[in-house]
């Protein structure tokens, strides 16, 4: 039977996620400053973080909402960006699936990379805990991470275009993706999605609006969706 309290398990989502604010704090600043540059006041760039609550989509759809892209290849592209939201929210189904609905609404919308990452980690090698103790676990560590993004946002479009370029904030968006998902890359159909995804993503680098990326999003799902189904008909998942 599990000794751990409420209080430590919520304490330990808290320091797993931690590391994270080093680079959500300039990523979030990234983002308050590019708004405030294309022209978003500051409200208008919290409402952004608070509607979205996903740093690489606001970043994409800002973008190309700067470039007049057409308004359907805005929302196809932000959506791309932010499909993996959906794989991550059918991770942890097994693990919250069973919460009361205004929990499940509230992890729904709290659920970011750093949140899902860490949490899916902890779950697994804590199969004995209960519902009560995963959802501690997921506000802990929600707490360092979701409410600075709305803080730091405000931050950097207040700031606009003082902060110097040497600076290079746009340091923490390429650091923070792969700190979530090296580690993840734990199978041969992780590996190999990882794989395609990189090299349909260069090879298509020249389509307007980035639509690149969603061309290399469906390869790298159908490719690494492909080896799991031949690894477990070989009896070898998972591998």
């Amino acid at each position: 039977m599990t000794t751990e309290t409420t209080k430590s398990i919520f304490l330990k989502g808290v320091k797993d996620a931690a590391p994270f604010f080093l680079v959500v704090g300039p990523f979030a600043l990234l983002f308050g400053v590019v708004a405030a540059q294309a022209g978003l006041d500051v409200i208008e760039a919290l409402a952004f973080s608070v509607a979205v609550i996903a740093g690489a989509a606001q970043l994409t759809a800002l973008q190309l909402m700067v470039d007049q892209a057409p308004t359907l290849i805005v929302l196809a592209s932000a959506l791309a960006v932010n499909l993996r939201m959906a794989m991550y929210s059918a991770s942890l189904t097994p693990y919250l699936g069973k919460a009361p609905l205004l929990h499940r609404a509230l992890a729904a919308y709290f659920i970011v990379d750093q949140s899902y990452a860490c949490s899916v980690l902890a779950y697994e090698l804590n199969p004995h805990w209960s519902l009560r103790q995963r959802l501690v676990y997921f506000w802990g560590t929600v707490a360092p991470i979701c409410p600075f993004w709305f803080v730091f946002t405000v931050v950097g479009a207040q700031l606009g275009g003082s902060i110097p370029d040497w600076l290079a904030l746009d340091f923490a968006v390429p650091i923070t993706f792969l700190a979530i998902i090296a580690p993840m890359l734990r199978t041969r159909a992780h590996v190999a999605a990882a794989l395609v995804s990189i090299v349909v993503a260069l090879a298509f680098a020249w389509l307007p609006y980035n639509l690149g990326l969603l061309v290399a999003g469906m390869c790298g799902m159908i490719t690494g969706a492909e080896m799991e189904r031949r690894l477990v008909q070989r009896g070898v998942w998972p591998g």
